[in-house]
């Protein structure tokens, strides 16, 4: 059973997702502000989280901030704000997915399977499988492992970072459209794609590349899309 911590500081809406995610067999973890939500993320196991932003004593965006120094765990961000420049921030600090409110339940419980389907997937390996090793130059991807290495140095992706990185890795040399990498990664149609891949894009060239300004692996035609040379 999947464990999945919901932190908001309205009760009411806390105890509705528990209703719609309770009924699809999750067992759902309440916390009312950031600070309770860390503490129980410290003693409890949890699958994923839906964190709002606007909470008391510590707000979801520094709470992400926190969480992401040691926890790769999905997060969905919740927020009554709909302007582009708020998602952007959401996903900036280390955020999965986002949800503006008031949204619909089946969609939120949608994007919760999807975000599980993915963290159960890179935490999951075959003992029959071969060792899955991408490589180019000093950039190393073990996919049974679910590790990426710079020039020997571990470098921590979130799911959605390591599936982008990787998607290009296993393909080098081919250019891949915003569309194609929202569409390949979070498996529905591309809307209004191209700042949360672009963000996601901007958060992997900070972790892999020396200079992030003249990449040395993952390359941008515009126009065209994203690329990551042969070696």
């Amino acid at each position: 059973m999947y464990n999945i911590l919901v932190c908001d500081d309205d009760k009411e809406i806390v105890e509705a997702i528990d209703i719609y995610l309770s009924q699809e067999g999750y067992h759902i973890l309440k916390a009312y502000d950031g600070v309770e939500a860390l503490n129980i993320l410290e003693k409890e196991k949890v699958n994923l989280l839906i964190l709002d932003v606007m909470m008391p004593k510590l707000d979801g965006i520094r709470a992400t901030l926190k969480i992401r120094e040691t926890n790769s765990v999905p997060i969905i961000i919740l927020s009554a704000k709909s302007e582009d420049s708020d998602k952007i921030l959401g996903l900036n600090i280390g955020a999965d997915d986002y949800v503006t409110k008031p949204f619909n339940p089946l969609e939120l419980v949608a994007r919760v399977k999807s975000q599980l389907r993915r963290y159960n997937e890179l935490g999951g390996t075959s003992q029959e499988q071969k060792e899955k090793v991408y490589e180019v130059g000093g950039l190393r991807i073990n996919d049974d492992l679910k590790e990426v290495t710079v020039d020997g140095e571990l470098v921590k992706l979130t799911p959605i970072e390591y599936n982008i990185l990787l998607l290009l890795l296993k393909n080098q040399g081919r250019f891949f459209s915003i569309n194609q990498i929202y569409e390949s990664i979070w498996n529905e149609e591309a809307i209004g794609a191209d700042n949360t891949v672009a963000v996601h894009i901007r958060h992997i060239r900070e972790k892999i590349e020396i200079n992030p300004k003249d990449p040395r692996y993952l390359k941008v035609v515009w126009g065209v899309g994203y690329k990551i040379d042969k070696g």
